[in-house]
């Protein structure tokens, strides 16, 4: 299934992003420092980025901005480091999506703190959990709505993932970065989870991850928060919803050769810590969410690793448990 993207009308900044750079690494992208694409899928054309790489879904568009953030990665000084779908109205990210390789997993910096933050040209000073920059000021949240909420400030783009730089790291604290999750959640299986797609990423020239919570049906979304107060629908735009669900698409390639495979969680009522209990393939993921992954792949390819069985992916892919 595939449609072609486009822009916003021209109320909204736009930056068009072209992929570039050399055949080793695909996230070099030949220079360009920050930004942030609007999108609509009604129309005929779109920004590259999200056109060609194959971390990116199809765009929901509409009321959505797609937030692009650069960062070192690996030998490029500056690169992709991950990309947000962000939904101006509900005030929520609907995911990240992100690049893993061999360089991406070296570690060479330690999970930001604030207490630790001594370069002051990073731009992302104001806070453990600040406001993304890159999202219209119009958008952001007049104070943390995870803080008091009995909810921690969960990752989607984890830290761990991008300790390959300072900035890398720190750009994932974010709050268009986040989504509402229990601790237990977020610090027992979710947390398993990313560790498992780690190990993974060792395992192919790159592996390409779309992830997130829902958003987009009631049905899916637990409440609604800010701080203290906890409501069963958005009073403004300072509260935010606490998805149902979770999910995980997991592209790998090697050579010519793609694999894929996905985890579905309700946070809210999951019971075993195996991981395989969550594991299903691209479409069922696709069916329970309504995104449409790895769109960018040919046909045919898209088509063969979206639909393997179970026990298929269990021969392809090594789950820890």
């Amino acid at each position: 299934m595939k449609r072609l993207l486009s822009l916003l009308p021209a109320m909204l900044l736009v930056l068009f992003v072209a992929c570039g750079g050399d055949d080793d690494n695909p996230y070099n992208l030949g220079g360009k420092t920050s930004g942030r694409v609007d999108t609509d899928p009604g129309q005929e054309d779109g920004p590259e980025i999200a056109k060609t790489n194959l971390e990116f879904p199809l765009l929901k568009g509409g009321k959505s901005v797609v937030i692009v953030h650069y960062a070192p990665i690996g030998k490029n000084s500056k690169a992709v480091n991950y990309c947000v779908e962000w939904d101006t109205e509900k005030g929520a990210q609907r995911w990240s999506c992100y690049q893993m390789y061999a360089e991406s997993n070296i570690q060479t910096v330690q999970r930001y703190d604030k207490s630790h933050d001594v370069d002051k040209t990073l731009s992302y000073s104001t806070g453990q959990y600040p406001n993304d920059p890159d999202l219209d000021q119009s958008y952001r949240f007049s104070s943390d709505p995870y803080w008091s909420s009995g909810f921690d400030h969960g990752h989607i783009c984890p830290s761990q993932d991008r300790v390959c730089s300072e900035e890398a790291n720190h750009q994932t604290f974010v709050l268009t970065n986040m989504q509402p999750q229990y601790n237990a959640f977020n610090a027992g299986i979710w947390a398993n989870m990313e560790a498992q797609v780690r190990k993974w990423a060792n395992k192919f020239d790159v592996l390409y991850v779309c992830k997130g919570g829902t958003i987009d049906k009631a049905a899916n979304i637990i409440e609604y928060v800010n701080g203290k107060s906890h409501q069963s629908t958005r009073v403004n735009k300072n509260y935010i919803p606490v998805p149902k669900y979770f999910f995980m698409a997991v592209l790998g390639q090697k050579g010519s050769t793609y694999k894929a495979t996905g985890f579905w969680i309700a946070q809210d009522s999951y019971k075993s810590q195996s991981m395989k209990s969550y594991s299903c393939n691209i479409q069922t993921l696709e069916k329970n969410t309504g995104i449409n992954f790895f769109c960018n792949l040919p046909d045919d390819i898209e088509n063969q690793v979206e639909t393997v069985s179970k026990s298929q992916m269990e021969q392809e892919w090594a789950w820890d448990s």
